[in-house]
């Protein structure tokens, strides 16, 4: 894992393999050299904006230049990373800048990072930009992350904080990048237990037995039809002196095959990756202990493998929930939603002060949203500090309504509610997994359900993400903690 580290050197001190420094865009296709980087300017006669020219970079936002270092840079390489035009620059666009010259150096050992701008960010894209899943590669790489990157002109405070969150992007994108032969439910919660155990935080798991024992009926329909038997863990950080309560709920199918519903064989192999939302509450739960926040933060992930079997439920059973519901089973491929009936409930009992559950959960999100931004539903407040934060982070989020006619469709005739609308309509399908889980979160409880199907991996690096798992949206659930701090100070 790569090392990151601060310091107060100037760029053209900076005795590394590669310096990045930034340049803006301008009217004349000319770059813009900052004046933080005057002194590597110098180095280059003060006509790096001319040599940049010359090779066609002008300064775009996060487009890559590499030139060699001349005599007055103790770097051996100067990469020009771009900015866009000054007044665009905000925290988003260094985030992804500073990550995309930071993937450019692989190969390199040493790096420093001399890029103008909020620190955290410029941090935070360095950080992540270092990210790299070759767990199962044999074959010896020349494209390996650096051993270190140095941002230059930051803090140790800074670099510990980025560290803290990075880590808990970093674990939540090694689970969705896992192959599931190597991560059922079983396995995947050992996983946890163990990073858990790491920061001595107490943890729970519950096995097929206890999950009889406890009446979790929407988790032991969906995992029946496996021989890898289903598990529900809990990982409780309790600091000293905490008063608030906030739940995290996330929605960990470690392979789903639709089960007796099957999904077409075409793409099927990414649903490794429908654990998602329980890999972002957990690495988010582990940044929050990693940064101390004085807040007590439960997180609870249900795990379960949707086969087909001679065991798997069927559309058409009914089956009863943890808080004692009825749900008519329609299809079994709506199976996030089965297992989340009863992680919802459970946390629900804690009778926390808020709620926010996280799930690879509809198909109907990306065709609504896209890739690259989560569907947001829930009590309107908190959809909305979600939204507000998520802006924020780089981690978008839309917020979406829950209309009178698609409730009316989630009716059922035989049981409590319906798993999805009657008819299999599509109408809505996003919302009907969100009003379906309303169902089971109490009334007066502020909650916030993530739909991230969408943005939960990537087929391509872009900015800060590489082509898999992504970690959304680990770094937006801390600053919902962070928010809720803020608001009792």
């Amino acid at each position: 894992m790569t090392e990151l580290r601060f310091d107060s050197a100037a760029a053209q001190e900076a005795a590394v393999d590669v310096v990045i420094i930034g340049a803006y865009s301008s009217d004349e296709s000319v770059p813009v050299i900052p004046e933080s980087a005057s002194g590597v300017n110098a180095a280059f006669g003060g006509e790096l904006s001319a040599r940049l020219a010359e090779i066609g970079h002008e300064g775009s936002a996060s487009t890559v230049a590499k030139l060699p270092a001349p005599d007055g840079l103790a770097a051996n390489s100067l990469f020009v990373v771009g900015l866009g035009a000054q007044d665009d620059v905000d925290t988003e666009v260094l985030r992804r800048a500073v990550a995309t010259g930071v993937r450019a150096t692989f190969g390199r050992d040493t790096v420093a990072v001399a890029v103008e701008g909020d620190d955290e960010a410029v941090a935070t894209g360095a950080s992540l930009g270092t990210y790299k899943f070759d767990d199962f590669k044999t074959d010896e790489a020349d494209d390996v992350p650096p051993q270190s990157v140095t941002v230059l002109g930051t803090t140790a405070e800074v670099v510990s904080r980025v560290e803290a969150l990075t880590a808990g992007v970093f674990a939540a994108r090694d689970w969705l990048n896992t192959p599931a032969n190597y991560l059922r439910p079983p396995m995947f919660a050992t996983e946890i237990e163990r990073a858990a155990d790491e920061l001595g935080l107490e943890v729970e798991t519950l096995d097929v037995e206890a999950l009889k024992t406890g009446g979790y009926g929407g988790t032991l329909a969906v995992g029946g039809g496996s021989e890898a038997g289903p598990r529900l863990v809990r990982i409780m950080y309790r600091p000293d002196g905490a008063d608030k309560h906030i739940a995290l709920v996330g929605k960990g199918i470690t392979f789903d095959t639709g089960g007796i519903s099957l999904k077409p064989p075409q793409g099927m192999w990414d649903m490794k990756g429908d654990m998602g939302g329980a890999g972002a509450v957990v690495g988010a739960i582990l940044s929050i202990a990693r940064l101390g926040l004085p807040i007590n933060v439960t997180a609870t992930v249900a795990l379960a493998e949707n086969m087909p079997s001679g065991s798997a439920y069927r559309p058409g059973d009914v089956v009863t929930a943890r808080n004692g519901k009825t749900i008519e089973v329609l299809n079994t491929d709506a199976e996030g939603r089965m297992v989340l009936s009863d992680a919802l409930s459970r946390a629900a009992e804690d009778e926390p002060d808020a709620l926010y559950d996280v799930a690879t959960l509809t198909g109907g999100a990306v065709i609504s949203l896209g890739a690259r931004t989560m569907g947001l539903m829930g009590t309107p407040a908190e959809t909305a500090r979600v939204q507000r934060l998520g802006d924020e982070t780089g981690e978008r989020g839309w917020a979406m309504p829950f209309p009178e006619d698609v409730k009316k469709n989630m009716e059922s005739s035989i049981a409590d509610v319906s798993q999805c609308a009657q008819g299999m309509k599509r109408d809505g399908h996003m919302l009907q997994g969100g009003i379906f889980l309303s169902h089971f979160v109490p009334e007066a409880l502020p909650w916030a359900h993530l739909d991230i199907a969408g943005p939960a991996d990537s087929d391509s690096a872009f900015g800060y993400l590489v082509k898999g798992g992504t970690g959304f949206p680990v770094r937006t659930l801390v600053a919902v903690v962070e928010d809720w701090l803020a608001e009792q100070s």
